[in-house]
């Protein structure tokens, strides 16, 4: 794993008006890194997210890409970083009008001069990458849920990008579809070398790829831990990153699975 941080958090305050969402937050990613935000529902991780991607400035406090700060950046800045960005909405987002090699090349048509041909080629590579060769031709209406995540993500790494951001990629998905989903971002993270960040509350998701985290907590409306998803459960002390860790589980339940 590179030591390298590609993403920094400091001070970052958010809300909504006068509503605080969550304070003094701070944390670095790696490159490489599938950095998991976690905690309850209502606890801020979408907002986070939000402000990592430029959809929510924050109130206070800085998000840095490669050492370049995002708020304080001017247009031009900001969309050159939002270039290496990728990102997974929770319900996909996909155009139910555009077939699934459409929603792929979509960026690819609206961000490079590249030619039709040269777009075809990519997006067929794209889709072999999440295991849907020869789906170019299919409507989102006409497949799983499943392939749907898998196609939202072919378009998210359509430009290939360094950065890709997920939010909530396993929700509505069976535990079949989660895993293999899980099996397909290791797979990526290893051959493109890209850095994840993982909006989720899944916890098979959470022990199965995160190699580094955060703890938000609702009532103090800041993070209260952070690392390995796996050392956390081991090591964490605080009592509510411990039950949500384990689902209240006591130790010998934990064992037995």
């Amino acid at each position: 794993m590179d030591h390298q941080a590609v993403i920094e958090v400091q001070d970052l305050d958010l809300g909504y008006d006068d509503y605080l969402v969550m304070k003094n937050i701070n944390f670095s990613i790696n490159k490489g890194d599938i950095f998991i935000v976690m905690g309850v529902s209502g606890c801020g991780k979408s907002t986070l997210l939000k402000s990592m991607i430029g959809l929510k400035e924050p109130s206070r406090g800085k998000v840095l890409f490669n050492a370049k700060s995002f708020w304080d950046a001017d247009e031009k800045g900001q969309l050159d970083m939002m270039r290496h960005f990728g990102v997974l909405y929770q319900s996909g987002a996909l155009w139910s009008s555009l077939t699934v090699g459409q929603n792929v090349a979509l960026p690819l048509q609206l961000y490079t001069k590249l030619s039709k041909e040269q777009i075809q080629e990519i997006v067929a590579l794209k889709l072999s990458l999440v295991g849907l060769s020869g789906h170019e031709d299919f409507f989102p209406s006409g497949i799983s849920g499943g392939m749907c995540k898998r196609v939202s993500l072919a378009r998210a790494i359509a430009l290939d990008p360094d950065i890709i951001f997920f939010d909530e990629p396993s929700a509505g998905l069976d535990p079949i579809n989660s895993r293999m989903l899980d099996d397909l971002i290791l797979e990526l993270r290893d051959g493109l070398g890209a850095t994840f960040v993982i909006v989720t509350h899944e916890l098979p998701s959470i022990f199965a790829i995160g190699n580094n985290s955060i703890f938000l907590d609702e009532k103090s409306k800041t993070m209260i831990a952070s690392g390995n998803p796996k050392e956390l459960l081991v090591n964490c002390k605080d009592p509510r990153v411990v039950q949500f860790l384990t689902r209240g589980k006591t130790d010998d339940e934990q064992k037995s699975k």
